[in-house]
């Protein structure tokens, strides 16, 4: 048998995100003032973010309602499916049972919508007339300029210059859903100016790409700053991934053993694993939960749990997670969506707190997983995804090798259609692997922020 799809019926689509803040053990650390070291309050966030986000950056409820607008736009493609891998699974000739969300069905590609249609539903409710935003691989570029062309508003991104001379077709369409585009650094800004005059050929990253957009927004009243990952409310609004997985496992009559996720800030990861957390907190799940990271930049895996800046002008508030030191530019591997010197507060609070484990892959045997998996389910995965591929697959071998069966469930955050010449660059021998730069990164650590 191929593999089987388990589908649930729009009326299905989750009418509240799952907050998993309240459920925690421990308090999450204060985000603070770049300035002055103390707790920011909402004030602070204000010339960056709508008020209705900052409030559920801090929000202590359970559930937060999701708007009729935002669900009637998820409606487009969610509930996303849930497939069982049986063709992988026979190529593998492993006993586990392998199963995939797979959030490649939005009309961007990937999880970013879940977040994206939010954040402009929430600025155009308060007035916003434009959003910035920073990207990476392109996917969360295009999927806020998607969001912003359903609700009016104009959408400005810079893009890692990496990126942007890779990914031409993920530009293209972010100009198609009517963005302007800007390859990040740039002359439009301070801090991209300052970038350029110390490396006049630097690639980028998104350390640097926030800190123009962030600038760009900071300066205009009627421009509001949009981020696709790290932040606390994007990571609430992804929470709809496995909050249907839940009930999608239970239509499978399963239970996952083991969850994976790939990460660079965080979002898509927390998206499953965060209801998943919070049964596990309740004594209601004892899956192990991995988070996989790319070895060329390895936060979670080799970074310093400790407080830094978001990004590398220093421009954001700090806060407390897992980093290479912002200052750190990593290696310019297809993964663009990765490419962070930080983790999310949240996911590097619940590593802290020994709820998952992280491990690291390579870029080449992240490909080589993507390939194998694209041969059993049809799928080409985007380059990020290839990251959870590997570990699942790597899990699945495990079982083999032990001789018992287990259930795994990950997260397939969206396709590498826009990507193949990276998977053409793969199949030519041009693609390489990346050591852990750790020159580079001490040195970027010893820049970190003094806070007692």
């Amino acid at each position: 048998m191929d593999s089987i799809q388990f589908t649930l019926p729009q009326s299905r689509i989750p009418e509240a995100w799952y907050n998993i803040l309240p459920d925690l053990p421990k308090p999450l650390s204060p985000t603070l003032h770049p300035g002055t070291l103390k707790p920011i309050g909402p004030e602070d966030l204000a010339p960056l973010f709508p008020m209705s986000l900052i409030l559920q950056e801090v929000s202590a409820e359970r559930e937060i309602e999701i708007p009729g607008e935002v669900r009637q736009v998820y409606a487009r493609w969610r509930p996303s499916p849930l497939f069982r891998a049986r063709r992988l699974e026979r190529a593998l000739d492993t006993p586990a049972r392998i199963y995939y969300k797979y959030e490649g069905v939005s009309p961007a590609g990937s999880h970013k919508p879940n977040t994206a249609v939010a954040q402009a539903y929430y600025n155009k409710k308060e007035g916003t007339k434009r959003l910035v935003t920073e990207t990476g691989a392109g996917q969360w570029g295009s999927s806020l300029a998607m969001a912003c062309a359903f609700f009016g508003l104009e959408c400005k991104v810079y893009m890692v210059r990496v990126s942007y001379d890779q990914k031409p077709y993920r530009r293209g369409l972010m100009e198609t859903f009517g963005a302007s585009v800007t390859a990040s650094p740039s002359d439009e800004t301070e801090s991209g100016r300052a970038i350029l005059a110390q490396s006049p050929q630097s690639s980028g990253s998104l350390g640097i790409a926030i800190s123009e957009a962030v600038e760009v927004a900071a300066k205009d009243p009627d421009t509001k700053y949009a981020l696709g990952s790290v932040l606390n409310h994007v990571l609430l609004h992804q929470t709809v991934i496995g909050l249907e997985a839940i009930e999608q496992m239970a239509m499978a009559d399963d239970e996952p053993d083991v969850i994976v996720g790939c990460t660079g800030g965080g979002s898509n990861f927390a998206g499953l694993v965060m209801p998943y957390l919070g049964r596990k907190i309740k004594g209601q799940s004892q899956a192990r939960v991995i988070a996989v990271e790319p070895a060329a930049c390895p936060s979670l895996t080799k970074g310093r749990f400790t407080y830094d800046f978001g990004d590398t002008g220093h421009l954001t508030p700090l806060v407390k997670m897992h980093t290479l030191g912002s200052t750190f530019i990593p290696p310019g591997i297809h993964a663009g969506g990765l490419r962070y010197h930080g983790m999310a507060p949240l996911v590097s609070h619940v590593m802290d707190l020994g709820l998952i484990e992280a491990e690291s892959v390579q870029q080449l045997d992240a490909f080589a997983a993507g390939i194998q998996f694209a041969r059993a389910e049809g799928i080409v995965p985007a380059p990020e995804a290839n990251h959870a591929v590997a570990g699942a697959i790597r899990e699945a071998l495990l079982a083999k090798e032990e001789g018992k069966a287990r259930t795994i469930l990950f997260n397939l955050s969206g396709h590498g259609n826009f990507d193949m010449q990276a998977y053409i660059d793969y199949e030519a021998g041009k693609l390489k692997n990346y050591d852990y730069p750790e020159d580079e990164i001490a040195m970027a650590l010893a820049g970190l922020p003094s806070v007692g």
